[in-house]
This record gives C-alpha cells, structure tokens and sequence, in this order.
C-alpha cells in the first residue's frame, strides 16, 4: 500500500513558477470566457489560442507602443516640415514652370 508522502517539492515549485508568472491567471480566464459562452466555438482550441494571445499583451507593452506611436507621429511632422521647407527652398533654384533661374 502506498503512503501518502505530501506535496512533490518539484511540482510545487513549478505551480508556483506557473502562478508568479501569471500563466494560472491567463489560463484561467481563457477557460472562464470559454465556459460563458452562450454558443461554444467549433475549435476550442483556437479559442483559447485567440484569447491567450490578447491576454499576452500586457499593459507595458501597450504603453510602450503607444509611446513609440506617439515620437513617430512628431517625427512624421518634423520630416513633412522640413520636406515643405525644402520644397520652398528649392523653387527658388528650379521653378516649376521649366523656367531656368539664371
């Protein structure tokens, strides 16, 4: 007869890898939003694959892309600024209308 030894020290560790790493957390809510649903997917899986992948970006992520958005968009109008000025500074050299400045 086997005798009840308590808790793997190995598993133990790894559920609680698993928990400070938020995957139980994830994965949890995945199967929370699988079981509410009114009609269940055809594919389970890619189910829980869709949702995971949301779950995966964290909010760090999400402000670091909107930061970056943010310095993209000022040099976007930086560089279209200096390409009008350009633009201005070389109509004096060659004009539009085939006219050479001479």
């Amino acid at each position: 007869m086997a005798h009840y030894r308590g808790p793997d020290p190995k598993r133990e560790q790894f559920r609680r890898y698993l928990e400070k790493a938020g995957v139980v957390d994830s994965l949890t809510s995945v199967l929370v939003a699988l079981y509410e649903q009114q009609e269940k997917p055809n594919n389970a899986l890619e189910f829980v694959k869709e949702h995971l992948g949301a779950a995966g970006v964290t909010s760090a992520d999400t402000e670091a892309l909107q930061q970056e958005v943010m310095d993209l968009r000022q040099r976007c109008a930086r560089l279209t600024e200096e390409n009008k000025d350009l633009k201005t500074r070389l109509q004096h050299y060659e004009p539009e209308d085939g006219a050479t400045a001479d």
